[in-house]
């Protein structure tokens, strides 16, 4: 077994939640297979990620800085990096499930012709073998799998291992191998939201609401329990649709898919692809007037209620308590 590789998304050199976890859960498993974790930045600013890298359990930190790799670009750094992952012979290449990982990894993996392993909840080492917990049928059942043939391509998802920090540091280098093709596509802009909210990917407390709100109109009481609860707003589908809500905090298959430690459900009934995204939430808090709706099959809490009695009694007894 080799050594991993993780891929790195920053802002401006400033490391993300979600990379910090995949550092975190790349050196878990490096140590079982007593192998080193290596990363790896892209873009503009990447090399400022590379201390940051270091305390979170890399050993090695490559940055890519080139003008062609400036925005993100999936064809031309799925190149740079399979040249990476070749020239340094990396055995798991692992990155977040975020909407960039998800898209990024499947273009390298392509070159090794692997498959990638999408949106994993766990990471063990059993007998020297990597197994991998992931999702299937829209959530349904949880499959625990091994690759047979390396390298390995697993995104994980956001929130599933806590970030920790180990304290050590990383050699540092550039690098600028395989930037010789053209894009096909290129990030040209970044438009970023005007809101400062907590973004549902990386919360670990999200309040969603759904068609049972009745409109916009009345968001208002979930974003005061977010507030409250230094929560993240999410939304289903059917209120995303509807134009309530913007689609940055759609939760569910065609949305974000989330783990936070606290998920509470407010008018939410549980459509399949819905649960599909929140599922694996370690505490999963159900407001609902309907006794039957699915969402009560997942919900470790349930309350058969109006939210708009519940959600005030709620904010009212939050408000005492702070």
């Amino acid at each position: 077994m080799k050594n991993i590789l993780v891929i790195l998304e920053h802002l401006n050199g400033e490391l993300k939640k979600q990379s910090k976890e995949a550092l975190t859960a790349a050196k878990k498993t490096a140590d079982s297979l007593n192998v080193e974790v290596n990363a790896v930045a892209l873009g503009q600013g990447a090399a400022k990620a590379g201390d940051d890298a270091g305390k979170f359990g890399a050993s090695a930190f490559y940055s890519i800085e080139d003008a062609k790799v400036k925005n993100y670009s999936p064809d031309l750094w799925a190149a740079a990096v399979a040249s990476l992952i070749k020239k340094e012979d990396h055995s798991i290449i692992l990155a977040s499930a975020t909407s960039m990982g998800k898209d990024l990894l499947p273009h390298i993996s392509a070159k090794f012709e692997k498959p990638t392993a999408q949106d994993v909840l766990k990471i063990d080492v059993d007998s020297g073998k990597v197994q991998i917990t992931r999702p299937m049928f829209a959530g349904k059942v949880w499959a625990v799998t091994e690759f047979t043939s390396d390298p390995q391509f697993i995104t994980l998802r956001p929130n599933a291992v806590p970030a920790e920090e180990f304290g050590g540091s990383a050699a540092q280098q550039a690098f600028s191998e395989g930037l010789d093709g053209d894009a096909k596509s290129i990030v040209t802009e970044i438009l970023e939201s005007a809101s400062q909210k907590i973004d549902v990917s990386e919360a670990d407390i999200i309040v969603s609401g759904g068609r049972g709100m009745g409109g916009p109109e009345n968001w208002p009481i979930i974003e005061e329990l977010a507030d409250l609860l230094g929560a993240a707003n999410g939304a289903s589908r059917a209120a995303v649709d509807a134009g309530w809500r913007p689609h940055a905090e759609q939760v569910g298959q065609t949305g974000k898919t989330v783990s936070p430690q606290l998920y509470i459900a407010c008018g939410i009934s549980g459509a399949i692809q819905h649960l599909a995204g929140m599922s694996s939430s370690k505490y999963i808090v159900a407001i609902n007037k309907d006794p039957d709706a699915p969402i009560f099959k997942v919900a470790d809490y349930g309350i058969v209620a109006d939210l708009f009695d519940i959600v005030p009694k709620m904010i009212e007894e939050l408000k005492k308590s702070n």
